[in-house]
C-alpha cells in the first residue's frame, strides 16, 4: 500500500460563508440538500454548521450586509427549482411519447399479424 507523504487537502471555509450557507438553508421551502448542492459542499457539513450556528459557535458578523447576497442566492435557488420542475415535466412528456410510440408499433404489428393469418386461410 502506498504511503502518503502529504496530508489530504481540506477546505477551510470562512465564518461568513458558513453563516450565509446556514441562513440559506433556514429559508422556508428550501432543503439542506439543495443548498449544499448549490454551494458544492456535502449536506452533512451544512447540517453540522447549522448545529454549530444554533449552539452559537458560528456567529454572523453584524457589521456586514448579508441580505443582498442571500437574496441573490435565493433567486438562484428558485431559478434552479423552476428549471428542475420544467425538466421533470419534459421527461414525463418524453416518457409518455415513448409509450405511445411503443403502443402504435404493437398495434401495427398486431395488424400485420392478423392480416397474415387471414391470408393463410
Amino acid at each position: 500500500m502506498p504511503r502518503y507523504t502529504k496530508p489530504r487537502k481540506t477546505w477551510q471555509y470562512s465564518n461568513e460563508f458558513k453563516v450565509k450557507a446556514v441562513q440559506l438553508s433556514l429559508i422556508d421551502g428550501i432543503k439542506v440538500q439543495e443548498v449544499a448542492a448549490t454551494l458544492d459542499i456535502h449536506p452533512f457539513m451544512l447540517s453540522r454548521w447549522r448545529k454549530e450556528y444554533r449552539e452559537g459557535k458560528i456567529v454572523a458578523d453584524r457589521r456586514k450586509k448579508l441580505t443582498e447576497v442571500t437574496s441573490k442566492q435565493e433567486k438562484e435557488i428558485s431559478r434552479v427549482k423552476k428549471l428542475e420542475a420544467e425538466n421533470k415535466k419534459l421527461r414525463q412528456e418524453v416518457d409518455l411519447l415513448k409509450k405511445w410510440q411503443r403502443f402504435l408499433a404493437e398495434e401495427h404489428q398486431q395488424g400485420i399479424d392478423s392480416s397474415r393469418s387471414s391470408d393463410e386461410n
